[in-house]
């Protein structure tokens, strides 16, 4: 089975944290792994706040970084790519949200970009994103 990431569960698979190793054992078993490309610069900021919070080396940060890059260079991860027309979409569908939805914009990216890859649901661990994915037309799974 393909399975759709978001970046919280990709840096899940390079970094020690919590259930990490159930969302490895996960992506192992995976058809394939997606995301959407802003994981790219996302991925980039989180070992900035690793490194800045004191948890790794830069040279550590740097390694799993690049461990990530290269994942994304030989296909273990597919970036689904954020075109205009897909922004558009996450505008008319956030506009839509009732106000009592909260969700931020790269979260409203990650929906669109997994529906819109034909994805029937995402893997976060963010509870603001799951409470959104069924307006998206997902189902929010988490371990």
């Amino acid at each position: 089975m393909k399975l759709y990431f978001d970046t919280a569960y990709l840096g899940k698979c390079y970094w020690n944290e919590p259930d990490g190793k159930l969302v490895r054992d996960l992506a192992r078993g995976a058809k394939g792994l997606y995301s959407s490309a802003i994981c790219i610069a996302e991925m980039a900021s989180l070992a900035h706040r690793k490194v800045r919070e004191g948890a790794v080396t830069p040279a550590d940060a740097a390694l799993r970084q690049d461990f990530f890059l290269e994942d994304m260079h030989t296909g273990v991860i597919t970036a689904l790519p954020v075109t205009e027309r897909l922004l558009r979409r996450a505008e008319a569908l956030t506009r839509s949200l009732p106000a009592s939805c909260y969700l931020r914009t790269l979260d409203a990216l990650h929906l669109v970009t997994a529906a819109d890859g034909g994805f029937t649901e995402i893997w976060t661990n963010d509870r603001h994103m799951l409470a959104a994915a069924s307006w998206f037309g997902l189902a929010g799974r988490s371990i």
